[in-house]
């Protein structure tokens, strides 16, 4: 699980990357400006960030991250204590909000809710008998074993992890390619006929003039 850390109090930071790094892969930034840059440049599967930054704030960023229509779920760290900056908060998108000082055990707990609601632990049960495994980008039960392309195996984790909304072509297409590179529409049709048939048909269903819903 990779995780993007935005925490300008040094101290923090580092006691939050050591602890963290035991169990997930973390980058950390003290800049607004930088943790846009890497989530343009890298997929993350969780967003960490401080609310106020020296070159903004968190809010923003997830705001304009949104707004490009990324989904990456996001917690929210902060010392202030006005229900302004929660509403704030989940008003740009966010998951979850945690108030400084906090107990990492804490942490941990909010994390692994998000692995469980989107998705993200290393393999999951995509239908009743079909299970999915995100590392080896591998569909199996007791009788098969199929491996997906990249490309095949990261819109199934997104229609997965987005499963409770309708995900156009536009929003997997600005997800899963550079601009320089982003191919046409009949690239997400290629890509989902082939995990039909390898799920089934019904659990991926079209959305005339909107997109995909997974169910």
């Amino acid at each position: 699980m990779k995780i993007l850390l935005l925490e300008d109090d040094t101290a923090l930071a580092s006691i939050l990357v050591d602890y963290l790094e035991d169990e997930y892969e973390v980058t950390q930034t003290y800049s607004m400006k930088q943790a846009l840059r890497l989530s343009e440049e890298e997929n993350f599967d969780l967003y960490i960030f401080d609310i106020n930054v020296p070159d903004g704030d968190g809010i923003s960023l997830l705001k304009e991250l949104r707004d490009f229509q990324n989904e990456t779920p996001a917690i929210f760290i902060t010392a202030f204590e006005s229900t302004k900056y929660l509403k704030s908060a989940f008003e740009s998108g966010a998951n979850d909000f945690i108030r400084k000082p906090f107990d990492l055990e804490e942490l941990t707990q909010r994390i692994e809710n998000i692995k469980r609601h989107f998705g993200l632990e290393g393999v999951l049960k995509i239908t009743p008998t079909l299970e999915f495994d995100v590392k080896t980008h591998t569909i199996f039960d007791a009788h098969k074993r199929v491996r997906l392309t990249h490309k095949e195996s990261e819109c199934l984790h997104y229609f997965y992890k987005n499963r409770h909304r309708v995900v156009s072509s536009d929003e997997l297409l600005q997800n899963f390619w550079e601009f320089d590179e982003m191919p046409g529409d009949d690239a997400i049709r290629t890509i989902v006929k082939n995990l039909r048939k390898h799920i089934g048909k019904e659990h991926i269903v079209n959305i005339r003039g909107e997109g995909y819903k997974f169910e």
